[in-house]
């Protein structure tokens, strides 16, 4: 643990607390400040200025990033037998319905990404409260809920997330691993955020964003200024 301790400290002295660091600069910092011996994912924390009691403020989408995650998802898609090769052919991991959800309800929940055809929703409603908390549940505004699972599930593969925010007013969300080069990383934070400014609630009074910081697994906060991010 003292070990630990040491190359915690060292870490921790690279980055100030109180500085405001430009978006380019930020995620270089986090590739240098990363401890774990592992590909550790890099993620975004983004405050915003928005009520998530408020429907039209509690703000919800998808994005695909350029470069993608770094992590190749696992996709479900939840459908009737005459989409089933469809979805197989555009790489879906599995493929199916009444045995899929069986196995949910049973605690099975070892995917990314459900995709489902909007006729089988009322069957996927009754493992709704178990794939809600994981955000697991499919969804039309995120395209998840759809009749082209094919291009649905190629999204998917290809890079595209969904995100929401929190009951706090913050968005949670990997934009690649620490192994990626300091522009990808960049450009995945700006395809994010711009995605988030396009969707500013005209209601949301204020600052919009509040706040962003930048941290890999393990590694220090470290804070992100908002005018740096265009």
């Amino acid at each position: 643990m003292a070990n630990l301790t040491k190359k915690r400290k060292a870490v921790e002295g690279k980055v100030d607390a109180t500085k405001l660091y430009a978006l380019a600069d930020s995620v270089a910092l986090v590739k240098e400040v990363n401890t774990t011996k592992f590909d550790a994912s890099v993620d975004l924390h983004i405050r915003l200025g928005v009520d998530p009691r408020k429907a039209d403020q509690a703000i919800r989408g998808t994005v695909t990033l350029p470069h993608g995650t770094g992590k190749t998802k696992k996709v479900l898609v939840l459908c009737n037998p005459d989409k089933e090769q469809e979805a197989r052919n555009a790489g879906a991991d599995h493929v199916g319905l009444d045995d899929y959800i069986t196995q949910i309800k049973g605690g099975w929940t070892d995917i990314d990404v459900i995709i489902a055809t909007p006729d089988v929703m009322a069957k996927v409603g009754q493992v709704g409260r178990i794939l809600g908390p994981r955000n697991l549940m499919p969804n039309p505004k995120t395209g998840t809920v759809t009749l082209d699972v094919a291009a649905a599930v190629e999204d998917v593969k290809k890079g595209k997330i969904s995100f929401r925010v929190d009951k706090y007013g913050i968005i949670h969300t990997t934009i690649g691993r620490v192994s990626f080069s300091k522009e990808k990383l960049a450009d995945n934070a700006k395809e994010l955020l711009s995605t988030l400014e396009r969707m500013k609630p005209s209601t949301a009074k204020g600052t919009y964003m509040k706040s962003i910081s930048v941290a890999s697994t393990m590694s220090p906060g470290i804070k992100v200024d908002p005018k740096t991010i265009h």
